[in-house]
């Protein structure tokens, strides 16, 4: 195991040096990020270029790329074009929209698993019906609609009832939050509830389709059916033998999803106006921020690279029988 993980981040690192690669001459033709800088008549031209030469735009596109490389090796992910550190910017960005996926994606996994597996105890039924309908339905509604409808339909009409906020409907944290950090405590976990809830729903419901069909195809496999036979329990065919079995092609879904779920994070950031790491991602692209663009690589490369670690290691796991040469 230990031999197949250093593969696999070897072959990762390499891919992930390509991907910047494609990522920065991509941007560096995209057009001049000082543009709008450059246009505006109140600005010194010995402002842009130090600007300039703080971004090093005037030097060859192989050796912009290397001074990158070579600051990012050593954690120094250079200059946003507003004259930034861009490795403290992440890095400040990233804890604001951890706060709202990390919440989500764990909350989705156990949901998706207990609806998916309620659905295939109950094939066939209203139960199973129900839920698989209710899936496909969120499965094809766009996030951006659903942020809206539960702000406007739900949260905001339960805010008005109860004459208080429960849902908080905009922004990460409160403008006027202040005091110490248990005081902000209740602030930090009350404004992700609905964003959260939001990207819960979207993911839940693909991840509790692929757990259903799993489950079903499990419970007709030979060795079920043999446990069975034996006369062993019900819960315990359900939970040792079906269960463990129906969850090692979900767990592949769900490592491979989470690209996705930081995707929808955007969108959700959007909708709740929250300052996180897709917000300040899509500022990076709206103004040709190469450096911000690479940071965002980086991250969610990364994420995605340790999520499909953990997807294999999980294999082992759950199913003895696999093995790494």
């Amino acid at each position: 195991m230990f031999a197949y993980v250093i593969r696999r981040l070897l072959i990762s690192v390499v891919v992930l040096f390509f991907a910047t690669i494609f990522v920065f001459v991509l941007v560096a033709k995209s057009g001049n990020p000082l543009a709008l800088l450059n246009a505006n008549p109140h600005i010194p031209h010995a402002t842009v270029v130090a600007r300039e030469n703080l971004l090093h735009l005037n030097d060859p596109l192989w050796q912009r790329y290397w001074i990158w490389l070579s600051g990012a090796i050593h954690g120094n992910l250079g200059t946003s074009i507003n004259g930034q550190d861009v490795a403290s910017e992440a890095m400040s960005h990233l804890f604001v929209t951890l706060r709202m996926v990390i919440v989500a994606t764990v909350i989705a996994i156990f949901v998706a698993i207990f609806m998916g597996v309620l659905a295939a105890v109950r094939q066939g039924k209203v139960t199973d019906h129900a839920i698989t309908v209710t899936n496909f339905v969120l499965l094809a509604t766009p996030i951006f609609v659903l942020g809206l409808a539960l702000k406007e339909f739900v949260a905001i009409p339960i805010n008005q009832h109860l004459n208080t906020t429960i849902f908080y409907t905009d922004g990460e944290q409160s403008p006027t939050l202040s005091g110490s950090f248990l005081s902000r405590l209740p602030a930090y976990a009350e404004h992700p509830a609905l964003p959260a809830i939001t990207l819960i729903l979207i993911s839940y419901a693909s991840w509790a389709i692929y757990q259903r069909s799993s489950m079903i195809e499990t419970l007709d496999a030979d060795h079920v059916r043999l446990a069975r036979a034996k006369g062993l329990s019900q819960r315990r065919v359900l939970f040792r033998h079906v269960l463990r079995n129906a969850l090692i092609p979900v767990t592949t879904v769900v490592a491979l999803d989470f690209a996705a779920v930081l995707g929808g994070a955007i969108i959700t950031e959007i909708v709740f106006g929250w300052q996180g790491l897709g917000q300040w991602y899509l500022n990076g692209v709206l103004t040709l921020d190469t450096n911000v663009m690479l940071a965002y690589l980086l991250i969610t490369a990364t994420f995605v690279i340790l999520f499909n670690l953990l997807a294999d290691i999980l294999y082992g796991v759950l199913d003895p029988r696999i093995r790494y040469a």
